[in-house]
């Protein structure tokens, strides 16, 4: 087997271990009059920024943590947390505080058991592998596996808002950039 199919193989593995109904318990969570913030850190952010801006493009108002046009949390947004091992102390520690003002709390993570999923109202298992050793083994450095497979199971998710809300993929191109 080549270094490619390894990989594919590797993330259908896994994307055959996530459970689709967690996405939808979820989905009560994702609604477009609440604001979402939601937070990552390192690969884990990248998701997470391309995550906002899918829900950006189909009519939320969600930011991303740490960035400096993100206003203060309030109760009653919702809170998304990616992390792996759901260990990561910022991550972790931001949530609890989420917790403590009254949002509702997603956590994507591969450690249904962590610290992180604790915290949670729901939360979605996607079992790749991290950097900690949690999750389905793999060939790839560190989070790899995690991150390619949590890209995926956001994107299901934000396509499943989609439909649910009735956005087309015309009406997500009219929020994208115009001036590149």
């Amino acid at each position: 087997m080549n270094t490619i199919e390894t990989i594919m193989s590797e993330i259908q593995q896994v994307m055959d271990l996530v459970d689709e109904s967690q996405l939808e318990k979820a989905m009560p969570y994702l609604q477009k009059d609440k604001r979402i913030f939601i937070t990552g850190a390192g690969r884990s952010g990248f998701q997470a920024k391309g995550f906002a801006m899918r829900l950006m493009h189909i009519g939320y108002t969600d930011y991303v943590i740490g960035e400096t046009i993100t206003p203060s949390i309030q109760k009653g947004d919702t809170w998304v947390a990616i992390s792996g091992s759901g260990t990561t102390k910022g991550i972790v520690s931001d949530t609890e505080k989420a917790k403590e003002l009254g949002l509702d709390i997603v956590v994507l993570t591969s450690n249904a058991e962590s610290p992180l999923a604790q915290l949670a109202d729901q939360v979605i298992v996607v079992p790749g592998a991290t950097k900690t050793g949690a999750g389905i083994k793999s060939v790839q450095l560190l989070s790899s596996l995690f991150d390619q497979t949590v890209h995926i199971v956001l994107d299901a998710l934000t396509l499943k808002l989609a439909h649910r809300d009735q956005t087309s993929n015309e009406d997500a191109l009219h929020e994208h950039v115009n001036v590149e």
